[in-house]
């Protein structure tokens, strides 16, 4: 007799924590029985992409990688971002001489992307890169090991004049299939780029779909739009649609494959920065971080479903929540982007936004943004705030200055305390700890201490130590020529904890 012994649960186990996926539970298993002997292990790989950061020959970029100190994997592992493989179509190409020449510049351009543009040696320290003008390209990378858990990447870019004028930040996001983005525009005044950046060998095809205040926007354009292997695309969502449309919402979705997604905004009278996923389709959404200073906020939300929706929109302040006068709720129809003028309802404090359902019994799935302006006339400068999700038990927002960093906590719920990790200077500095509760139903906008002796750039790690849920945000400003150019990222749950069950049932195959 012949008997293979097969352990599914110990192989879902270590799939899990490699790819980060969710619990599996053993056929016929209970789920409570299964959660009890679930255990939390850190993820082993980890995956990010970067947008090309800038058209402007004006740029200048600072890329900051940072993975927090903590558990991690046994191996030390590697992370690294590298360039992006530019486009090469030279399939029409008849002339031999300019053949070759198209194949050795692609040969040197795979040669370059082998070439890290940053990489992390150890947990706890950021490591940075420069580039300038319009030539820097998107990156790709993988964190694995130690270096895995908490991974996580920022690029900044400063652009002192023309169109793209502003302060623009993103963080690299992790390759997905399904992206909203409400708050994008195909008006005049407007040039909204969808950067689509595919990490993996093998190609993506994704399909862009444009839904504005009356519906779906027609577009014979937006299907089936291949993404080569390690090389990004930027689409002009303006060329998708004949229909100029202020205020819409983009919804990017794979045949195949995975990228990553994030929009590039420029504002002919109001600058320009990166709009980034909303949290997924939920009834209840937060967006924290509005700065007490906006002279305009303006909410931009969408229901997916079938069916219509109907919110309230409450503002968290520094005391207490509260409905701003004229838009106490808002409706929103079906497969159709909403928005309110919420015009400067922080009044001098700093606030977040939350949405829930009128009825507790219709919640309704929705998506939403907040288009956040600072100053006014030819000062003025914008940012985007998505609705995310909660900080979880840990989540962590690189290239933080020693100036002009504002980190807003807020709990919807319960009263919560959070730990806020100040991680050691990219060229020198101790990391410093402090710790802050936030109250119900407030938010709390802090500057953060500084690492002592701080030398360069350092990261926040906001980790919830009881109560909660905890939304936050992080705010870079930064003067420039009577301008308080500014950007805004959002810090959801890294999600470098994975839950597994525990390897204890074996289930064998006996094969006679």
């Amino acid at each position: 007799m012949k008997s293979t012994h097969l352990s599914l649960i110990a192989g879902a186990a270590v799939l899990a924590a490699v790819t980060g996926f969710a619990t599996v539970t053993a056929p016929g298993a209970p789920a409570e029985s299964a959660a009890k002997s679930a255990a939390l292990l850190p993820v082993e790989r980890a995956g990010l992409v970067c947008p090309a950061p800038s058209n402007s020959d004006l740029a200048e970029t600072q890329y900051t990688a940072f993975t927090p100190a903590g558990e991690g994997g046994e191996a030390q592992g590697a992370a690294e971002l590298k360039p992006a493989l530019p486009i090469v179509d030279d399939e029409d190409e008849t002339d031999p001489k300019k053949a070759k020449k198209a194949e050795e510049a692609a040969k040197k351009a795979k040669a370059k992307a082998e070439k890290p543009v940053l990489a992390v040696k150890e947990p706890g320290k950021p490591v940075l890169a420069e580039a300038n003008g319009s030539g820097a390209p998107a990156l790709v990378g993988t964190a694995t090991g130690k270096l895995a858990p908490g991974w996580t990447a920022q690029q900044t870019t400063e652009v002192t004049a023309g169109g793209s004028r502003g302060l623009l930040g993103v963080t690299c996001t992790a390759p997905d299939t399904d992206f909203w983005f409400p708050g994008a525009s195909t008006a005049k005044s407007r040039q909204d780029y969808i950067h689509l950046t595919n990490p993996d060998d093998t190609g993506a095809v994704a399909d862009i779909e444009l839904y504005g205040p009356e519906g779906a926007l027609k577009s014979d354009v937006g299907d089936g739009i291949t993404v080569p292997a390690r090389s990004s695309v930027a689409v002009l969502l303006s060329t998708l649609t004949a229909e100029a449309v202020d205020q819409l919402t983009a919804h990017v979705t794979t045949r195949s494959g995975r990228i990553g997604a994030v929009v590039m905004s420029a504002d002919d009278s109001a600058g320009s920065d990166w709009i980034t996923a909303s949290e997924d389709p939920s009834g209840t959404l937060v967006m924290p971080g509005i700065p007490a200073d906006a002279t305009s906020v303006q909410l931009v939300a969408f229901a997916p479903g079938e069916d219509d929706a109907d919110v309230k929109v409450q503002l968290m302040g520094k005391n207490a929540a509260f409905s701003p006068a004229g838009n106490a709720t808002l409706h929103i129809k079906s497969s159709m982007t909403a928005s309110a003028d919420l015009k400067d309802l922080t009044r001098g404090e700093p606030g977040s936004l939350r949405l829930t359902p009128v009825r507790k019994d219709r919640a309704t799935p929705i998506v939403a943004a907040l288009r956040v302006v600072r100053g006014k006339g030819d000062k003025q400068e914008i940012a985007y705030i998505p609705a995310t999700g909660p900080v979880g038990a840990r989540a962590t927002v690189p290239d933080n200055r020693a100036k002009g960093s504002t980190l807003s906590l807020t709990a919807p719920g319960a009263t919560a305390k959070v730990k806020v990790t100040a991680s050691a200077g990219s060229g020198g500095g101790e990391p410093a700890v402090e710790t802050y509760t936030v109250k119900a139903g407030t938010t709390l906008a802090v500057t953060p201490k500084a690492p002592e002796g701080l030398k360069g750039s350092y990261a926040l790690t906001v980790e919830t130590t009881s109560g909660g849920p905890v939304h936050a945000s992080r705010s870079l400003a930064l003067a420039s020529d009577g301008v308080q150019m500014f950007t805004v990222q959002t810090l959801p749950d890294d999600r470098g904890m994975v839950e597994v069950p525990s390897a204890r049932q074996d289930l064998s195959v006996l094969d006679d």
